[in-house]
Formats: structure tokens, sequence, C-alpha cells
């Protein structure tokens, strides 16, 4: 167990949220630069893949599964929507209750997109060796509380 660090010691630099941070940061950037920003966001491709891991997902199974906060998966799921990605079917009498389903064109753009998002992955990683990539893999999982 590491000895708890005095106020003078203290550099936010080398915080862990301000690590993670960086790091996604980094992450999000190699996404934007690989896969052009017109195409699709990695938010979007994130909702995508929810989407299509998750069979009539709602918006609810969405958020459970991306992280994400609701109202920020219903902007993109709009934005999806408007784009010809998804297709959302409103249970009768409730506007608020949706599934959303990937259209063809959907499918294609994950299709095409998930080499993209492999190569984003190994370019986050960097010169991370395979037991790092894997012991960075699981702490993250262990920190996020997904373990």
């Amino acid at each position: 167990m590491s000895t708890p660090q005095t106020p003078s010691d203290y550099r936010v630099t080398d915080q862990v949220g301000h690590l993670l941070r960086r790091a996604y940061q980094r992450h999000t950037a190699i996404f934007q630069s690989v896969v052009p920003a017109n195409k699709l966001s990695a938010a979007q491709f994130v909702v995508l893949c929810a989407v299509r891991d998750h069979a009539g997902a709602t918006i609810a199974d969405i958020v459970q599964a991306t992280a994400m906060d609701e109202p920020a998966v219903r902007g993109i799921v709009e934005r999806l929507k408007w784009t010809d990605l998804v297709s959302v079917a409103h249970e009768p009498g409730d506007k608020r209750h949706a599934t959303v389903t990937l259209t063809e064109l959907g499918r294609s753009t994950v299709a095409e997109t998930l080499p993209h998002a492999q190569h984003i992955s190994e370019l986050t990683f960097g010169d991370l060796n395979a037991d790092e990539r894997q012991q960075l893999t699981a702490l993250l999982r262990r920190i996020s509380g997904t373990a």
C-alpha cells in the first residue's frame, strides 16, 4: 500500500483521474486521425457497436453497454437516425420507449470501421508488450468495476 500524499506532494498530473483523462484524450485523437470525423465519431461508433451487440436495444441498454449518460445516448441515436445508420421504433403511445436497430447502412458502416477500430487500439497501446496490454486491460476493468 502506498503512503498517503501530503498536500505539498500532491501533483494533479500524477493522479489517476488526470492520467485516465489524458489517455482517453489520446485515444480519441487517434480515432479521429484514423476515421474521418465526417464519417463517424468515436462515440457514434461505440453506440453502433452496442446496438449491433444488443438486438432491439433500448436507450437504457445502450446507456448500460456504453457507460454514457442517457441524454448523450439519445442525442447520438438521433444523429445516427438522421444519417440512416439506425432505425428507431417507438412503443405505441410512449415516445420515450424506443428500440434501436442497425440499418443495412449501419451494419456495413460497423463492418467497414472495425478494422480501423482494431488499428486504433493498437496505436493506443503503443509500445506496450503483450503482458503489459493484458495487465492494463485487466486493471482498467477493475477500476471501472467491470472485472
